[in-house]
Formats: C-alpha cells, sequence, structure tokens
C-alpha cells in the first residue's frame, strides 16, 4: 500500500511531469491561468492530465487539496 502524502512533487508525478522544485518552479514561472479558466481546462495539459485534474477536484479525494494548491499559483501569476 502506497502511504505517501499528496504534496505538488507526487502531483507532478502523477501527471508525468518532471517533480523536481525546479522543474515545478518553472512550470508555474511558466503558465498562467485567467481568473474564469479552472485548471483542467488550460490548453497546456494533455486530455489525460486535464481528465486526473477534474476527477481529482471534483472527487474531493486525497489530491484534491494539492491540485486546489496547484489552481491558486496557476492564478497567482
Amino acid at each position: 500500500m502506497d502511504t505517501t502524502k499528496a504534496n505538488l512533487n507526487t502531483l507532478f508525478e502523477q501527471l508525468g511531469m518532471a517533480s523536481d522544485p525546479v522543474s515545478i518552479s518553472h512550470f508555474i514561472q511558466g503558465y498562467h491561468l485567467d481568473a474564469d479558466t479552472p485548471i483542467e481546462a488550460a490548453g497546456f495539459w494533455s486530455q489525460a492530465q486535464a481528465d486526473f485534474l477534474k476527477e481529482g477536484r471534483c472527487s474531493d479525494g486525497e489530491w484534491s487539496e494539492i491540485i486546489d494548491q496547484l489552481d491558486t499559483l496557476l492564478h497567482k501569476n
């Protein structure tokens, strides 16, 4: 059983992306969302990534809090 707590690093791993702190920082600095664009609707995700983000937010499961954190970070820039 995997008991790893969800965080930005594990979210990026789950999305199939580089998950080291520098890569995450570059991603957040390089991508921005308009106030009315939900994270899962951003054009830079693959369909599988967008589906995972949407399901994760809607299910209020283990990923919802960290997806919301990434959503906030992408809307701040």
